[in-house]
């Protein structure tokens, strides 16, 4: 019998995180108050951006869709907060996490603190 081999067995493409891409996500998150790395068509991220619009708050949105290196932004991101997925949400340059961590730290009241 042969040996099964999973997706999840495979180790992660190597990331620079010294890369001229890397050093633009680092910025970004450090320069601006509220950072949304997202995608133009995502549920999520619409659902993330939704709760900072209820708060008359304008994030820095990066839509990676739309930018030739996003899938490079995309693999940063992975290795500085754990997951690929978007959106990944930041304010005060630390990973408040996605869509739905977004909407409930909103519902419980913690994401209007933020900006009192």
């Amino acid at each position: 019998m042969g040996t099964v081999v999973s997706a999840l067995d495979t180790p992660a493409p190597y990331v620079n995180m010294d890369s001229p891409i890397a050093q633009f996500v680092r910025d970004t998150i450090q320069n601006n108050k509220v950072v949304i790395f997202s995608k133009t068509y995502c549920p999520y991220c619409s659902m993330a951006k939704e709760q900072f619009r209820k708060l008359r708050v304008t994030p820095f949105v990066v839509e990676l869709d739309l930018r030739p290196d996003g899938g490079e932004i995309q693999a940063v991101l992975g290795e500085m907060t754990g997951a690929r997925t978007v959106p990944r949400c930041f304010i005060n340059g630390k990973f408040i996490g996605g869509g739905t961590d977004v909407k409930r730290l909103y519902e419980q009241g913690i994401l209007q603190k933020y900006f009192q």
